[in-house]
């Protein structure tokens, strides 16, 4: 059966479109693009097309967020890879790429080929291992990087537990390099943050609260784009949150040194104002910072700084937050709400649709090299559809992720995914765009 998608604003990057465009799915690939290609009534007569009117809506390249975890194996209670899939394409997302924190760590090929497994049998949302950089994230000895690639990881990270041996992450990016592997690092400097629990300065005197400073974030930050140029690799900074840091990687683009960079919704959404509740659901690492850096994360998002929006997807069951807020876990579960979220940066006129795709499909293709975050003909059909007159609220317990923690429950947005096409199939079709 073809797929003939009509009337629809399309929007590809890639190829510089931004027109309204009819899409011909055929054989999980998009067989063709342009305006008219069926006419409407001969679609509508023929019995091996499905055609799906979407008049008003935008389509884009399938979303993808290259910073999620997935919890399984070994935190089955948080989420599962099929549960983590169903709230990904509820979400607007085609592809995930999931952090290697799991139980046991993704640092052997036999926990790579379970979760492709597991991804494969839930046959949602296309799954990318990411695999550790050091076995067991312990920052000591590299993983096997080439068995790691070979059994199917697309990029490396020890996410959660930064690379503190500057010598173990030296050779890692020169490693990975030599294989085409992305290195994404989560900068901080376990020393400047030890006890902390929430951003360093007015807020968490007032509540008492030990903080985790600015530069904890930025002192990895400055040292891996040193290392970087030094050994002529690049790297990718996971969920960037300071101003400092917006400096350190728009200075070392400026000397056209191979560096990318991703931040979060919450990051350019919350301040730590907003904790003066102890809720820890607004508990997250790196911590929600100042209305200063806030406005920082915005410009960087506008002038390039940042190329990719990630949701940094981190669910966790009642027990790991309904506990004192020192003891509670880091994360927001964030693939139900991203697009959401980031939809508000264009109705604030701070990206332009074209720039968002760009930072949710098209940059985090390219960063970890991937074959999507395109609509070319004989590309794989994977779509999102999105109405961006949509109103909605956010409520937890139409998650489809199993992680309900999220500091946005009630926040009302407009523009919201009702479409999400993986493969030429229809994964996810909201209630409007049901048949």
């Amino acid at each position: 059966m073809k797929l003939l998608l009509k009337g629809a604003r399309v929007i590809d990057p890639a190829q510089k479109i931004d027109s309204l465009t009819d899409i011909l799915i055929q054989d999980g690939r998009i067989a063709d693009l342009g305006k008219d290609i069926i006419k409407t009534d001969k679609a509508k007569s023929s019995t091996d097309i499905k055609l799906i009117n979407l008049t008003g809506m935008i389509v884009t390249p399938g979303l993808i967020d290259m910073h999620t975890h997935l919890r399984e194996p070994g935190f089955e209670y948080k989420e599962t890879i099929a549960s983590g899939c169903a709230a990904a394409v509820a979400g607007g997302f085609t592809s995930i790429a999931c952090m290697p924190n799991t139980d046991p760590v993704n640092d052997n090929r036999s926990i790579t080929e379970f979760i492709r497994r597991k991804a494969a049998e839930a046959n949602m949302a296309n799954v990318y291992p990411i695999g550790a950089i050091s076995i067991g994230s312990k920052g000591s000895q590299l993983t096997e990087f080439w068995d790691l690639k070979d059994a199917g990881i697309i990029a490396l990270s020890d996410d959660g537990r930064p690379v503190m041996d500057a010598a173990l992450m030296r050779r890692a990016l020169e490693y990975a390099h030599s294989l085409g592997l992305p290195v994404i690092q989560h900068c901080e400097d376990i020393n400047l943050s030890a006890g902390g629990c929430m951003n360093e300065g007015y807020y968490s005197t007032i509540l008492g609260l030990r903080g985790i400073p600015s530069i904890a974030e930025e002192a990895i930050i400055a040292r891996d784009i040193l290392i970087a140029e030094y050994t002529h690799t690049s790297v990718h900074i996971a969920h960037v949150s300071t101003a400092g840091s917006l400096r350190l990687i728009r200075e070392a683009k400026k000397r056209n040194l191979k560096i990318t960079a991703e931040t979060a919704p919450h990051y350019f959404t919350l301040t730590d104002e907003l904790l003066q509740g102890y809720d820890t659901n607004f508990k997250v690492n790196p911590p929600l910072r100042n209305a200063q850096d806030v406005a920082a994360i915005r410009e960087g998002l506008m002038d390039g700084t940042i190329d990719a929006i990630a949701c940094d997807h981190a669910p966790h069951a009642r027990t790991d937050k309904e506990v004192e807020f020192e003891y509670a876990q880091n994360g927001i579960s964030g693939l139900d709400t991203s697009l959401g979220l980031s939809f508000t940066l264009v109705n604030e006129g701070v990206l332009t649709l074209e720039k968002l795709v760009e930072k949710m499909s098209t940059n985090p293709a390219r960063i970890l090299n991937l074959p999507k975050g395109t609509l070319a003909p004989g590309s794989d059909a994977d779509i999102t559809v999105i109405d961006p007159q949509l109103k909605w609220t956010v409520d937890v317990k139409d998650f489809q992720s199993r992680g309900k923690n999220s500091p946005f429950n009630g926040r009302q947005c407009l523009g919201k995914a009702v479409m999400t096409i993986v493969g030429g199939e229809i994964k996810y079709a909201g209630a409007s765009l049901k048949s």
